[in-house]
This record gives structure tokens, sequence and C-alpha cells, in this order.
């Protein structure tokens, strides 16, 4: 027997080895059998066990391994087990045939609140500003029915971790409220500026309304910092709130200075935008004299957890190294632009040993397809550029994009207790089908994997947080899926019938 250190955030374990590799046992101290879940968990409940055909499994030195044919028993909040075949006890059994049992997704870059309000309505090049506007102009029950039908979408599709730019502080206040009311894990911060700030300062034509910006700016990082300071650790801890950076062209030394001290007292990390487009890096470079990722670096970014989406614009030979070195997260975004949005620089950064992650962003919210769309996308951009790129590629996989969404961004929010199926590891699983039409073959593949290129969101069929379901057998149980989606729609008619008053669809 080997007793071996644990990575787990707050937990010991013994595992014990048998046999060839890839086949082991895994027991949990006394310890792991003393965790109580807490406000929506806190109804005792017998150990679960969960039978599908093959279990993703992470070891000590965070490799992956393919089980076939293990059980995984949840106790409690936690992984208690993973065992050979069907576990003997007395067990609430799932059982999952045809199906692939992985760590729940986390998208290190959510818009929550913009999916389902500009969705099929930008694919034709309209601009997304305006109908996101017009969210924020939702009354409070409105909003958080907008609120629950994307994260219903979110969790269907097997994102138990959402780390959610809000496009502003009313928004995250509605995501805490819906989180908590079901039981989810998220990572909420309020974008600074906000959506009703946001474009006079962005999309400027002269520097005044930057400069103009900063009374404004500093009160929302202040109201920010103490949202997160009043809901840190709430929803039995699985919600960490952080401080949202829209981007480093709306922001000064001033506002940049707040935003990194107010991460710091509140210790959960900062979220923004990084050279998101080669304006963005041209304008800080005029500015500030320095490209957007080494500014930040100037007041302290990179002193916590620090999660960068797109870089479409980023100096490709010397940005992946400040990141790499800082050990910041590249948050990469296959839908960013909405379906058939283009393509990011994530073979460039997986190639310069940066730590990457698969986010969501704003208009799409299946989590698993954006997986897949990662591994499409960076495939055709290798294939286009590795004969005349002067910098490295690497061609991706699917290995790549599920530990990038897994693993990986469970080390940039610094919880070794995420983002992998491991004793001792918190119980975020989901199963995926890899068997049914379209997607597999009719029998267990012998490399699932594989599989999950032919599959999406619907093909998830069981959504597990905290040791909970959140989504049974391809559904939402914590509420009326039915209401949900239904008061979802009305709300967005709403906004689409005031952008027919203003002959926004005639542009």
């Amino acid at each position: 027997m080997c007793v071996l250190c644990s990575r787990i955030e707050g937990h010991d374990h013994v595992q014990t080895w048998r046999g060839a590799p890839h086949r082991w046992v895994e027991q949990a101290t006394d310890r792991s059998r003393r965790w109580a879940a807490r406000g929506p968990t806190s109804v005792a409940r017998r150990p679960t066990a969960i039978e599908p055909s093959w279990v993703l499994a992470c070891d000590e030195n965070d490799q992956f391994h393919l089980l076939r044919d293990h059980s995984v028993v949840v106790a409690d909040d936690r992984i208690e087990a993973i065992v050979p075949g069907r576990v003997r006890g007395r067990y609430r059994r799932i059982t999952a045939p045809g199906t692939l049992l992985l760590p729940g997704l986390i998208s290190g870059h959510t818009h929550v609140a913009g999916g389902t309000t500009t969705r099929g309505l930008i694919e034709g090049g309209r601009g997304y500003g305006r109908p996101l506007e017009l969210v924020e102009e939702l009354g409070r029950e409105d909003l958080d029915a907008v609120t629950a039908h994307n994260l219903a979408e979110l969790v269907r599709s097997g994102c138990t971790t959402q780390v959610d730019m809000a496009l502003s502080l009313r928004q995250a206040e509605s995501y805490v409220r819906v989180a908590g009311r079901w039981g989810l894990r998220g990572y909420p911060s309020a974008m600074v500026p906000g959506i009703g700030r946001l474009f006079e300062i962005w999309r400027r034509t002269e520097d005044r309304p930057l400069f103009e910006s900063v009374p404004g700016s500093l009160d929302e990082i202040a109201a920010s910092l103490q949202f997160g300071l009043d809901h840190n650790g709430t929803n039995n801890d699985r919600i960490r709130p952080q401080i949202g950076v829209h981007a480093t062209d709306t922001h000064t030394p001033d506002t940049m200075r707040a935003a990194a001290n107010a991460a710091q007292r509140l210790g959960n990390g900062l979220h923004l935008h990084l050279s998101q487009g080669p304006a963005e890096t041209q304008t800080v470079q005029r500015l500030w004299g320095k490209r957007p990722a080494e500014w930040i670096g100037d007041f302290g970014f990179y002193d916590g957890p620090l999660l960068a989406a797109h870089m479409t614009g980023a100096d490709l030979d010397a940005d992946p190294e400040i990141l790499r070195a800082n050990n910041a997260t590249y948050v990469h975004n296959p839908s960013a632009g909405g379906a058939g949005g283009g393509t990011q620089p994530w073979p460039e950064f997986l190639a310069a040993g940066v730590r990457t992650n698969i986010g969501i962003d704003t208009h799409s919210n299946d989590h698993l397809e954006n997986v897949k769309l990662a591994v499409l996308y960076g495939q055709a951009r290798f294939s286009l550029l590795e004969e005349s790129s002067p910098r490295s590629l690497v061609r991706p996989t699917i290995w790549h994009a599920i530990r990038a969404a897994t693993i990986d961004a469970a080390d940039g929010l610094g919880r070794s207790d995420l983002g992998r199926v491991a004793v001792g590891a918190k119980a975020d699983l989901i199963t995926v089908d890899v068997t049914g039409l379209l997607v597999g073959n009719g029998a267990p593949p012998p490399e699932p994997l594989n599989h999950l290129l032919y599959s999406h969101g619907r093909c998830v069929q069981d959504v597990m947080i905290d040791g909970r379901f959140i989504v049974r057998n391809g559904h939402l149980v914590v509420d009326d899926e039915r209401r949900v989606i239904r008061q979802g729609g009305q709300a967005v008619a709403r906004i689409w019938h005031q952008l027919e008053t203003e002959d926004w669809f005639d542009q």
C-alpha cells in the first residue's frame, strides 16, 4: 500500500493500486466520510454508485486514465471510491450503460445572461450590443428568468462551474440568486465598465470618454468588491466571486490599480478580456507604452488567479511566455463571435506551454459543443499555419480540450478538488452518451473520448454538483424545466419586441 500526499483541497486520502496500470481501487480515509453537505444538499442521502461503461479518471500525477466498467462511489459532496466492476453494498445505484463519466466541465469565461438574448440575431452580421443593453433594462423577475434559462442550458451541456463575467452588478446578483437556489458552482464578477456605460468608452473615437469614465469605474469596482465580500463562500462555498475587468483599453492606471487591490482583498482572482483584438493592443501601446499582457503586470494582476479571454490581438512571439511565466490561464472561446465566429490562437498557446481553458463567452451555452469546436477549429488553424508560421503550434486533440475544460481550468482557479474524477475530489460529474445514434456505434466504443467529437450538449445525460444531481436523464431536476424555458422565452420576447419598435431588425 502506498500512502500519497493529497493534492486535493481540504482532503487526505489513501490509494491502493492493484494489478496493471489503469486498474486500481481507491478508498477514502474516514475524514471523507464525515463531509456533510449543506444548503441545497442538506438532506442526508445514501452514498451513490454511478455505473457507466467508461470512466475518465485522474491519477496522483494529474494524468487521465480511461477505465472500462468501473463504478464511481459518491458520499455527500465527494468522490469516495473508484472500483472495478459493480461495487458491493447498499448504494443508490445509477446505472449508465453506454456512457462516459467525466469530471464536470469548467467554463473560464462566460457572460451567462447573454446567450439566449443574442443567439440567432447576430449571425447575419448585426452587432450584439443593443440586445445586451436591453437585458439590463429588464425587471428583476424577467432578468432572473433569462439567467435561469441560460444556466439551465449551461448545466444541461455539462458545465458544472461557470466563471461568469456578468455584464453588470445587477446581472451578477441575478446569477447568485439562481445559482444559489439550484446549488450551482460559480465564480461571478460584475464587469467594469458595466454594459450601461461600456460602449461609449470602448467604441470611443478619442480618449476623453476614457478619462472621464474613471470616477464611475472606481464606483463600480467598489460596488463589485462589496458584492464579492457579501457573497464570498455562500451556497456551501460554491459561490466565490471575482473582480471582472472588461479590457485594458477601457481602463486607466487608476482603475486598473483599484481592480487589482479589490481582487487581492477578495482573494479569488481576476477575470478579463485581454488583447481581444488588434485595436485593444494598439490603444494600450499608444497610451501606456506597453502591450496589454505586459501592462497588467504593473498592477499586480498576476499575483493571484487570472483568467484571460480571447487574445486574438496578442503578440504571439512574446505574450504567451508572459502568461506562462506568471501562471495565468488563457481562455479560448470557439463561439465568441456566434456560430462560426472564427478561430483564436489556441494552438500557439498550447505550444508555448500556457495553461488553457475552453470557455463559453456569450452566444452559445453548449459547453460540450464548444469543447468539440475548439478541437476542430484548432486543427484547421494548425493545418493552415503549420508550414508558414514562424512559431510553434500544437495540433490539438480531444484530449487537449477535455484537459483544458477540466484539470487546467481547476488549477487556474487554485482548485485541486475540481476538474478530476479522483478520490477526495468534489463530486462534480457528468455522464455523456457515446453509443447513441449519430454519436456512437450502438455499443460501448474502444476509444470513447473520440466520440465526443461527434457529440453535443444533448448527449449529456447526468450532471452532478457537490454530489447532488442537477440534471438526470437529460432533464433539469432542480426546477420545473418547462417553466424555466417558458419564462425565459417570454423575457427574451420582450427584448425582441423592443428591438422591433426600434427597427433594429431592418438594419
